[in-house]
């Protein structure tokens, strides 16, 4: 389960309260081997060997519900072609590259990614939540 994060949570409220315009991004997934935290300063992210954030678009996500939103359909990264570390947290960005990271969580089970294999979030695992 996943949360926003301090950049975000600042945009959205500015945004309610009239304080600044917000227009929704483009999504992108990025794995790490450590927690970002809410500022994402702990983001540690493959580099190289095949890797790159998962695009994604408004009709890969649910509608919210309770205040989580999850993934509508699967949402895949490129096969690796070499070793990129244990996987144990997710992260959206706003940007393919850098950007602004707007949410982040755990994953349920850490993930060790070798060449050859391929990160898959089935419809439903990928959740979201406003807290």
């Amino acid at each position: 389960m996943g949360s926003f994060s301090n950049y975000w949570e600042n945009e959205i409220l500015d945004h309610l309260f009239g304080k600044g315009a917000y227009s929704p991004p483009t999504i992108y997934v990025a794995l790490s081997t450590a927690d970002p935290g809410e500022s994402g300063s702990g983001l540690s992210e493959p580099s190289g060997n095949g890797y790159t954030r998962a695009l994604t678009s408004a009709s890969d996500w649910n509608t919210a519900n309770g205040g989580l939103l999850d993934n509508a359909a699967a949402i895949e990264f490129n096969a690796a072609t070499g070793d990129w570390g244990t996987m144990t947290h997710f992260a959206l960005f706003d940007a393919a590259t850098a950007g602004n990271m707007l949410a982040y969580g755990t994953l349920n089970q850490a993930k060790s990614v070798g060449s050859g294999d391929t990160i898959r979030f089935a419809a439903g695992d990928l959740d979201v939540t406003l807290n």
